[in-house]
């Protein structure tokens, strides 16, 4: 397990398997909800996380996945697309601090 603070997040990535379009809401939620924090957030499928990316938001089934195909990055695991306890904690500590433990 990695741990990053709110501070250093700076690009987010949602990844998904089939893009079934509820992760391109996710991730257009997270833009959203941190558009005044300059994190940039950005939507690709589970297989191709890119290096730059600070942190992986990603379905709890498909975190074995992420983890396999990005071992360095901080892999946040979700169960629900919108309210997860999860991603709140992301964007609280890229709002107010403190760190996020994937």
């Amino acid at each position: 397990m990695s741990t990053i603070q709110g501070s250093d997040i700076h690009k987010i990535v949602v990844a998904c398997d089939a893009g079934m379009g509820s992760s391109v809401m996710l991730a257009s939620q997270l833009r959203k909800q941190l558009s005044k924090h300059s994190v940039a957030v950005e939507h690709t499928q589970v297989d191709h996380i890119p290096a730059d990316a600070d942190l992986v938001v990603v379905h709890t089934g498909l975190a074995a996945r992420a983890r396999a195909n990005a071992p360095e990055k901080v892999i946040v695991p979700f169960q629900v697309f919108i309210g997860d306890p999860a991603v709140a904690k992301v964007v609280a500590a890229v709002k107010n601090g403190g760190a996020v433990d994937g």
